[in-house]
């Protein structure tokens, strides 16, 4: 049974539908992984920003960080994703969700021995397509690592200390 929509003009999208097609998205790429920039929040109303990461075998994905603002969603869409969510360390398969809230230490690599496919979307949204984009530089030597510290506020990305993490990635190399 459909439903008729309401006559009321009150109710209206926040946003036009968002569409990026996969050949058509940006893509930031560094020597382990590959970033397709899907949707940023200047285009759904600071509802969500949302970008595909792509990881090679060994990839070191993201160290230990928090975020104020924003919860992350992780959708894996092959592979092997390893994620710390506080202190603890789980592996991600195929078809697997975690959110993570505000405030919430987390960090993610692909697993040992594995290459991960991963949607990753951020609500509500906030321009994170420039920090893609220097994460790129940086991981390719076209900018300094300084500014991804600098740019910590701007981004709400803050980078904390995890010895649980740290120990785990130097296991597996």
């Amino acid at each position: 049974m459909s439903q008729r929509m309401p006559d009321d003009s009150k109710n209206t999208a926040p946003f036009p539908p968002v569409l990026t097609r996969h050949a058509e998205a940006e893509i930031c790429a560094d020597p382990s992984s590959v970033m397709r920039l899907l949707a940023d929040s200047d285009g759904t109303a600071d509802g969500f920003t949302c970008y595909r990461s792509t990881f090679a075998e060994g990839a070191v994905g993201a160290p230990a960080h928090f975020h104020t603002k924003a919860s992350e969603l992780f959708f894996v869409i092959s592979g092997s994703l390893r994620v710390l969510v506080n202190e603890e360390i789980t592996v991600l398969g195929a078809g697997d969700f975690l959110a993570v809230p505000p405030y919430t230490p987390h960090a993610f690599a692909a697993a040992p021995g594995s290459e991960a496919d991963a949607l990753f979307v951020f609500t509500p949204g906030m321009g994170r397509f420039d920090y893609l984009r220097l994460l790129g530089r940086v991981m390719r030597g076209e900018a300094d690592p300084k500014e991804i510290a600098e740019s910590a506020e701007r981004y709400d990305n803050h980078y904390v200390e995890s010895p649980v993490w740290r120990a785990a990635l130097e296991e597996s190399a």
